[in-house]
């Protein structure tokens, strides 16, 4: 297994949960709209100890959490995020009352859950770490995003106060190590991932495999965890495990978490 210490020696909260970890994507969005209290909350009553979420800013500066930067898809309106304000925002209905929320209501509101922040813009960096500060929930966050930059700003801001802060791969990091892996490599993948505790990946890559066993042991060897995305079928997820996978990646935590309970009691 993966040691996820820096080189201070130092391990996120984050990790604490037995493996293998279930990560409700979006929360579980089973006849609500995703990334709102509402689906949090239908997670959480599932069982789940890890919420996935993505956070934009909008245009007062405050952390939203939404995958999207248009309210298109939710709301079936043209403007974007960021050019309305939270006050604005809130005053949306995204389908039966429901409406949007900021990370620092949702971190509030569930302090014993850890999350999974995907940074989806430059400008909401600095606004979600403030967020978790205020929150002081840095022990209990793992951040991510596509773009390394973004990720290490919203790092930087919160282990600037000697904080811990648990984090993963950009595309930008992986994609080099994926290659190394395959060629066995583990120095260089450890070199490569340095940054990072953790990659969260599809199952595959320009048509290459993510999760065969060689791969998910190589890096493990380089000393990150593997989380793979977006997977709602418990097969697939089965087998995952199986080959050494530490977390899922859902839409459907209510049908994972039987599984990962399933693998705790073989350990």
């Amino acid at each position: 297994m993966p040691s996820r210490r820096r080189s201070d020696g130092r391990e996120s909260g984050w990790f604490r949960p037995a493996l293998p970890r279930i990560l409700a994507h979006r929360g579980l969005a089973l006849g609500v709209p995703e990334n709102t209290l509402a689906s949090f909350e239908k997670a959480i009553s599932a069982g789940v100890d890890y919420l996935e979420t993505d956070v934009n800013a909008s245009a007062d500066g405050v952390a939203i959490v939404s995958h999207d930067p248009t309210l298109e898809r939710l709301a079936g309106r043209p403007e974007r995020i960021a050019e309305l304000t939270l006050e604005q925002l809130l005053g949306i209905d995204l389908g039966g009352g429901v409406r949007f929320v900021t990370l620092a209501d949702v971190l509030a509101a569930h302090p014993g859950v850890r999350f999974n922040i995907d940074i989806k813009s430059d400008d909401v960096a600095a606004p979600a770490a403030r967020a978790i500060l205020d929150a002081g929930a840095s022990d209990r966050v793992l951040i991510t995003s596509f773009s390394t930059r973004r990720r290490r700003s919203a790092v930087d801001l919160l282990e600037a106060g000697g904080n811990r802060v648990a984090a993963s791969a950009s595309a930008g990091e992986f994609v080099p190590a994926l290659l190394a892996a395959k060629l066995g490599l583990v120095p260089l993948v450890r070199l490569l991932l340095r940054r990072v505790d953790a990659v969260q990946i599809p199952l595959t890559v320009f048509r290459m495999r993510t999760t065969t066993a060689r791969m998910v042991r190589r890096l493990h060897a380089a000393g990150v965890e593997v989380h793979v995305w977006t997977i709602n079928d418990v097969a697939v997820a089965r087998g995952l495990l199986e080959r050494g996978v530490n977390g899922i990646v859902t839409d459907r935590a209510d049908l994972m978490l039987p599984l990962a309970r399933e693998f705790r009691a073989l350990r």
